[in-house]
Parts: structure tokens; sequence; C-alpha cells
């Protein structure tokens, strides 16, 4: 058993492969946990575009009657922070998660298809070159990010305002659905042998579930931005009520998707709490089938709930009701997790490491979001609350309390393995704190403001309302956010300024990716594990006795490993650009399409045809 989880690393040759370097290894690399880095740095400069455009919206609502923006300054701020967070940092900061460590939990040299990995990140980060582009030509989205009939019909939005969001969107969705297929595979059919379903690692369960949603959800959203497209290009009418349209069809196409969503973002943050606690707890996770299940059932709910963001437009009494119930009743599988991670870590050795505090700060943090959440199953308390600042304060407890606290839980968890590096104990919990603080300072008033009145997606507002102090008290908060996030990338120089020191198993681990080399090399395990518990590698310290000899890094001699691919960066080029050519109909006539085809076929026969 001692050598099936670890092999026996010290008796092999103590010299590792020369990993490729340069800017070329990294457009090329069809490696996963380079990929996963790529997804990392580029969704963390998202975040950071994103939270300056919050910072910006925030300093015009200091005080009222403000003109740091204009109107439509606003508006296009507001709407790409909302498409920046959602689609190209929580998602992609995922991603991140998805590619590095997936292999690495379920005992696995690689992905299932390591160059349509390759292929997914150029895509996304194409897609989101090409949305942030758009404030190049002041012509920024400005429709919100939810992209409501009319406003995005030619009538309200005549310039490319619009054509940029719905492409760029197309485009992500297209990354989207090649990684969530890529995972999907990975998962059913490369877990190491003894690792049945039912000893899966949470983390990997609960993104298995998110790779389905994203199969079954993102369909629905690019069937309404094709809908959207053709309005908008070739003169149709589907959103258009003058011409026969109905606006109403796209907020039931866009919550279908954009419901899920919420899970697509919340379940990989419930997956790695659920990796954490039990590590700083010292004990295994409480009701594990639980936990799988009540993931399962989520998803499965998700798709049932669409339309209580819709209770304002007049559904009639029988959908509400029926969408009221299974709003509240999706919130029994949330709160059979969040008591089986108080179960977890009720009686444990708790050590309270940067990573538990942001878990635990998770709990209390998402606890309070569902518990706004649930007030809105109600159509009557919807009724009142929705389209006012009690709803931005609810979804922002639920995607920046919840999922962005528990990134970054497993942003300092993971970190040693992912670089080799520890980040700093004590700047970790400076972070925590300044984090905590100033994101209750943003979102905490603003369920009073919204109470009191405060539409959403307006720039300003009159001194007479009475709510200028909410809203001095939030902008104050963002500034605290502001400093806890220069925390972070302080932390991070820091360590990368120092040696690459982090022991393999710097936790005491439970799982199979502490057994190996941090960082690890590029073939993961010299020897595929055999697993024979949900929590492999405690189990072997039990039968050593103590704490594993450190691995060695080895040679991996005779391990066939991808080559690196040019073509999928390229193919990922000519889907960028044939959609592009859509937009570009009016000036190019079809000649962009098809030079963007013509591109996309070049990629995929040279792609088809490259030795592996």
């Amino acid at each position: 058993m001692a050598t099936t989880v670890t092999g026996d690393l010290r008796t092999q040759a103590a010299h590792a492969h020369a990993e490729p370097t340069g800017l070329w290894s990294w457009i090329t690399t069809v490696d996963h946990k380079r990929i996963g880095i790529l997804y990392g740095a580029s969704a963390f400069m998202f975040f950071l575009i994103g939270g300056l455009e919050a910072l910006l919206l925030r300093i015009q609502l200091g005080r009222p009657d403000n003109t740091f923006l204009s109107p439509d300054a606003y508006n296009q701020l507001f709407t790409m922070h909302g498409t920046t967070m959602i689609f190209l940092a929580v998602m992609p900061l995922s991603a991140m998660f998805f590619n590095f460590f997936i292999p690495l939990l379920i005992g696995a040299r690689d992905v299932a298809f390591p160059r349509l990995n390759a292929f997914s990140y150029w895509v996304f980060i194409l897609g989101g070159l090409f949305l942030n582009a758009s404030f190049l030509f002041h012509a920024a989205p400005n429709a919100g990010w939810f992209g409501y009939a009319n406003l995005t019909s030619t009538q309200y939005s005549p310039g490319l305002n619009i054509d940029f969001w719905m492409i760029g969107l197309q485009i992500l969705g297209i990354a989207s659905l090649a990684a969530a297929v890529n995972f999907f595979v990975t998962v059913l059919n490369l877990r190491a042998p003894g690792m049945k379903l039912m000893r899966m690692p949470m983390f990997v369960w609960m993104s298995f579930i998110t790779q389905a949603l994203l199969l079954l959800a993102f369909p629905v959203i690019t069937v309404a931005l094709i809908l959207l497209m053709f309005d908008r290009f070739f003169g149709t009418h589907f959103y258009v009520p003058s011409a026969g349209g109905d606006p109403i069809l796209w907020q039931h196409l866009f919550w279908i998707f954009g419901h899920p969503e919420v899970y697509i973002l919340i379940l990989p943050a419930f997956g790695i709490v659920s990796e954490v606690l039990p590590v700083f707890s010292r004990k295994p996770l409480f009701g594990y089938a639980a936990m799988v299940f009540s993931g399962a059932f989520i998803a499965f709910l998700g798709f049932g709930v669409w339309s209580h963001h819709m209770f304002s437009t007049g559904m009639g009494p029988i959908a509400d009701t029926v969408f009221s119930l299974s709003t509240m009743l999706i919130a029994i599988p949330t709160g059979v997790k969040i008591f089986n991670w108080i179960g977890t870590i009720w009686g444990g050795s708790i050590q309270l490491k940067t990573p538990m505090y942001f878990a635990l700060g998770f709990i209390a943090m998402f606890i309070m979001g569902g518990l706004s959440g649930v007030m809105h199953a109600s159509p009557p308390a919807d009724l009142q609350q929705t389209d006012t600042y009690f709803i931005v304060a609810h979804f922002h407890y639920v995607l920046f309390g919840g999922s962005i606290f528990a990134l970054t839980s497993g942003a300092y968890y993971w970190w040693p393995k992912m670089f080799g590096r520890m980040l700093d104990e004590k700047i970790g919990k400076i972070h925590f704190w300044l984090m905590l603080i100033g994101f209750n300072l943003t979102f905490f008033p603003m369920h009073f403001a919204g109470l009191l009145g405060m539409p959403r997606r307006v720039y300003t507002y009159s001194a007479e309302t009475g709510l200028t102090w909410l809203n001095q008290l939030e902008t104050v908060g963002a500034l605290v956010l502001f400093l806890a996030i220069a925390a972070f990338l302080y932390n991070i120089l820091k360590a990368w300024a120092g040696p690459r020191n982090a022991p393999a198993d710097p936790w005491n681990g439970a799982t199979l990716e502490w057994a190996i080399p941090s960082p690890p090399q590029p073939f993961n395990f010299a020897e595929i594990p055999v697993v024979h518990s949900r929590d492999p590698l405690w189990e072997l310290k039990r039968e050593r006795g103590g704490p594993l000899p450190e691995p060695a890094r080895v040679s991996g001699a005779g391990i066939h490993m991808p080559n690196p691919s040019f073509w999928p960066a390229l193919t990922a080029c000519g889907v960028a650009a044939m959609l592009i050519g859509v937009m570009l109909l009016p000036k190019l006539g079809p000649w962009g399409i098809i030079a963007g085809g013509a591109l996309l076929l070049f990629g995929v026969f040279n792609w088809a045809f490259e030795p592996a």
C-alpha cells in the first residue's frame, strides 16, 4: 500500500525533466497545470479591472448629485463590472483550480483532451480582450450585464456597445463549453484505480456537477444571443414587441441560463471549502454522501427556479407560486451543506491558518447571502426589493462573500503546491481582516439603502433622499477592499521574490496532490496511485505511523506526455475572427467571416493531423 500512493520515489533518479521556458512555451503549452496558471493570471487581471470599475462606481455614488461620471460612462462601467466579474473573473478563477487540481486530485497524469484544454483558454482570453477593447472605441457595453430587451435593440442601442457584448459573450461561451466537455470526460474516465465515484474528493464532485451545469446552461444563453444577433444584424424581431416579438422571451432565456450560472459560480467554492475545512479541523468531512447528493440536488433544482428573477413581470399567480416554492425548496440542500461544514469543524482540532480564516469567512458571509435570498422566494417581498440596492447586497454576499472568499481560501491553500512557495501567514491574515471589514462596510449598508428605496442602476441621487451617509459608508468600504487586494498582491510579490521552499505537504493534507513534489512535475505522478479510501493520504500516514518522507523529483523517463502545440491558439484566433467578422458585416461584408472561417479550418486541420 505504501508505494501505491506515493510510488517509491526515493529510489528513482533525482533529476527532473527540464521544463520549457520562454513566451513561446506558454503559447504552445498543453500542460494542464500551466494552462491553469494562465487561467488564474488572466482571471486575476480581469478581477483587478472589474474591481477598478466598481471603485469608480462607488466614487461616483460617494456623494449626491455627483458629476464624476457621466450617465453613459456609469452605464458602461456597471455593465462591464458585472460582465467582467461573472464571465472573466469568478468563472475562470474556478477554471484555474479545475485545470491545475482535478487531474492531481483524481490521480491522473493529464486531462482527457490536452489540446482542447489549451484551445478553451485561448478562446477565453481572446473573448475577454475583445470585450475590454470596447473601451478603446468608446463603445463599452452599456445596457447592463443582463442585457434586457428592448434596451439591446438597435432602436435604443444603435452603436457598437451591445455588439461588443453580444459577440464577446458568444466567444466566451465557446471557451466554457470546450472546457466543460474536457473536464466532464476527465473525471469520468481518468480516475486512479480504486477511486470510485463515492471516493472522489469533494472538490472534484462539485467541479463535475459544475461541468454538467455548463453543458446544459450555456447552449441556452447561446441561443438567446444568436436571436439577438439576428435582431440586430439581419432585421428579425424576436424581441421587438411592435413587430410581434416578445422582450420577455429574452428574460426567460437569459435566466434559464442565469440562475444555473449562479451555481456554476458557487459550486466550485463549495468544493474548495469542503477540502479546506477537514484539513484544518483534522477530521474527515462530515456527511460526505449527503454533501454529494445535496450538490447534485442543487444543480437539478437550479434549472427550476429561474423565474423568481421575473416576479415583477406579471407572470400570474400559478407561475409565481410554482417558482416561489421551488426557490424555497432549493434552500434545503444548501442548508445541508452549511450544517455539514459546521459538523466538520465541530469537535475538530482546529488550526487557524489563513486558508481556514477565509473558509470560515465564506460560511458566515454565504449564510447571510442565503438568508436574504430566501426572502426573495416570496413574490410580495420580492416586489418590494427588486431593482433596489437590497438585491445588489444579496448577490454580492453570495458571489463575493461566497465565491471570492472561497476562491481566496483555495489560493492560500494550494499556492504552495502550484508554485512551491509559501504565502506569508501574517500578511494573509491582514488580507483576510481587511477583506472581511471592507466587504461588510461596502455591502451590508446596501440592504438598508435598498429598503429605503434606493434603486439599482442609477448614476446619482438627491441629498433629500437621506441616503448620503449609507453611500459614503459603502464607498469607504470599497477603499478598504482596495487595501485588502493590495495586501494580497504584496503577499504574492513577497513570495515570488523568495526561494521555492514549500514542502510537498505543508498542511498535512488528505488528498493525492500532497503526495508529489511542489510544484508538480509535468507528468504529475511517477506511478499512478491506487486509492482505497476517501482520504488516501491520511490512510497512508496512519499505516506508516507518521508523516511521509519528502518525495524526490524524478526523471519521468518513459512517461509519454502530449507534445506542445501551436494549433489550439491559432484555432482559437479563427473562432474569434469569424465571430468578430459577423460584427463587421456592414463594413467588410462576408469577407471577415470567410477569413476567420478559413483560419479556423486551417487550425483544425493541422490540429487533427498533429502527432500526439
